[in-house]
């Protein structure tokens, strides 16, 4: 035991990552053994993060073993950081005290994305059994759209009074702190529950305990609505530097407040997203992609993959169409896969970076035009670039300077084309509410393997005199 009991002391050199499967192997060995007083001990120095990493990391039949060995708050803590799909087997495992136990204790808003991932039953009966105010908050958060503000905010924050005195602004702190979310901020609102001023934990405590909370106000506080999008709470919040920001209805009535943790989180979900999204339409609805069944992970995978069957099937009809010319210039065969894979990696990296900037809002400062003219460019450059080389290797393999310039030409029109599909599709996807990240990537390819290989052969037959 005296090996188990020093986990705690893993030299400081060691990584976390280290740590977890440290713990996890030797949890593990000490379960298979029967050792449950063992395996509790193991672990008491783990922060809730790295338990819930260590528990996921588990065989799945010990997850609820695990769980029950935590003490009831460590084990609420624990719950929240668990992927959805884990949370979702333990509430099936457990009675249903202990499920109301812990749901019943966590944050509304981390309640509210594990009800999203629940079947509609069990969300009904886990509502009808929570506390009061607890029901109140959950149901108030999942009226609002998936992916708002509305819906990712905790209503459990602490209000002020203008007329309220330092002291008694304190008073409210020491009371309410266990209860609310964030105490850096605090918030003031009039009678009608209208956000006036915002202020901080720093100007309470600086300020004398005689002053009102109208003489150290802000009362110009930035403030986000119910229907603002995650994304863009997540670049407010950035972009300002806040720990918190305030969320308010159509009336200007505060009803939230949301935290950085949960814009890491939304940043970490929306990029894992976008990521999935443009390698071929993989999306992983919020659970663990590598944890997702492998007949779900097929189907979604599928239906861009018969896209581009369908749109290779197209190119090799237009080949096919051009046989008199292949027939009598054979070597020109040769020279397609590296014409359309250039292109569409021309128009990948086009792509990428568009969407890219759409997230990160970089580009707002330039028009649509602008961007597709830069990208436009950087097109021809690029092309000019590998048509250059492009040609002088064609050359070099068939000394047929004809059928060189052909390649070189080709490649030069196909990047433009590239880029320019790269760059403007996005921006057309999103004028159509569609997901620029999921769409994008299947149609570059359409469109630069059909249009290049009609540029490369019409330029073949103009070049060639065919």
């Amino acid at each position: 035991m005296s090996e188990i009991n020093n986990v705690a002391s893993v030299p400081m050199e060691s990584t976390r990552r280290e740590l977890r499967d440290l713990v996890r192997t030797q949890l593990q060995m000490l379960l298979e053994q029967g050792d449950l007083r063992g395996a509790k001990a193991i672990l008491v120095p783990v922060q809730p993060a790295d338990t819930a990493e260590v528990i996921e990391g588990l065989p799945e039949t010990m997850h609820a073993l695990v769980f029950r060995l935590l003490s009831k708050d460590e084990a609420i803590e624990v719950y929240e950081y668990l992927e959805h799909n884990v949370q979702e087997k333990l509430i099936q495992e457990f009675r249903s005290q202990e499920v109301l136990d812990i749901v019943d204790k966590m944050s509304p808003d981390d309640r509210a994305r594990l009800f999203d991932e629940l079947p509609a039953k069990v969300v009904n009966r886990l509502l009808g059994q929570l506390s009061p105010n607890q029901r109140e908050a959950t149901a108030l958060l999942l009226g609002y759209e998936s992916g708002t503000a509305g819906r990712i905010m905790t209503p459990q924050f602490i209000l002020l009074k203008e007329n309220f005195t330092v002291a008694q602004a304190l008073e409210r702190i020491r009371r309410q702190a266990n209860a609310s979310e964030m105490i850096y901020y605090l918030y003031v609102t009039d009678t009608a529950r209208r956000l006036t001023g915002i202020v901080s934990l720093r100007q309470l405590v600086t300020a004398r305990t005689e002053q009102t909370i109208d003489e150290i106000i802000n009362r110009d506080p930035i403030c986000v609505h119910t229907d603002t999008d995650q994304e863009e709470v997540a670049r407010f919040i950035q972009k300002y530097d806040f720990l918190a920001v305030p969320v308010v209805d159509k009336e200007h009535r505060l009803v939230g407040i949301i935290t950085v943790d949960d814009v890491i989180d939304i940043i970490q979900e929306e990029t894992t997203e976008d990521i999935y999204a443009l390698g071929g339409g993989v999306q992983s609805s919020g659970d663990n992609y590598f944890q997702t069944d492998l007949f779900t992970v097929a189907r979604k995978r599928v239906v861009w993959l018969l896209v581009l069957l369908v749109t290779n099937t197209v190119t090799g009809t237009i080949i096919k169409s051009e046989e008199d010319i292949l027939q009598r210039v054979v070597i020109l065969a040769a020279f397609i896969p590296l014409l359309t894979g250039t292109g569409g990696n021309v128009g990948a990296q086009s792509s990428t970076v568009v969407i890219r900037g759409m997230n990160t809002d970089e580009i707002r400062s330039l028009g649509t035009l602008q961007v597709i003219g830069r990208e436009a460019l950087a097109g021809a450059i690029l092309g000019t670039t590998l048509g250059v080389i492009a040609t002088l290797w064609a050359f070099l393999l068939e000394r047929n300077l004809q059928v060189a310039i052909t390649v070189g030409s080709s490649l030069v029109a196909i990047s433009i084309l590239a880029s320019v599909s790269g760059s403007s599709l996005p921006f057309l996807f999103r004028s159509m509410k569609l997901d620029p990240a999921l769409m994008s990537a299947p149609f570059i390819t359409t469109a630069v393997d059909v249009a290049g290989v009609m540029i490369y052969f019409g330029l073949a037959r103009f070049i060639l005199n065919l």
